[in-house]
């Protein structure tokens, strides 16, 4: 099995961990994204929704979720900032990206090679 392959399954488990921690702490999670064609990528590069043409969605190392606290959908990194210290816990290679400087990008979290 490629070492790509099993990077995936190890994602996906800490997304598996991410959704149980989210429901303990009351966060109802939905799905956003997780793979992401080159097409979409460009539609969205050229909207300026992102910044890169080398998203982790292309390697299927990415997720994008909707929050709801209570009911109320929300993309405040005040409310998510517990979900994203837990998920950079979770492994090295996680990251969240309510945490990057540039381009802060609350509902996304990765895992980098």
């Amino acid at each position: 099995m490629s070492s790509k392959i099993l990077e995936q399954f190890e994602f996906l488990k800490n997304v598996a961990q991410l959704i149980y921690f989210a429901d303990q702490q009351g966060i109802v999670l939905t799905g956003g994204e997780l793979f992401r064609t080159t097409e979409q990528q460009q539609i969205y590069f050229d909207a300026k929704k992102t910044t890169t043409m080398n998203s982790k969605h292309l390697e299927r190392l990415a997720i994008d979720f909707n929050f709801f606290i209570k009911g109320v959908l929300t993309y405040e990194k005040k409310d998510i900032q517990v979900l994203g210290d837990y998920w950079e816990a979770l492994h090295p290679k996680n990251k969240w990206g309510g945490n990057w400087e540039n381009f802060v990008d609350v509902p996304h979290f990765q895992r980098s090679l």
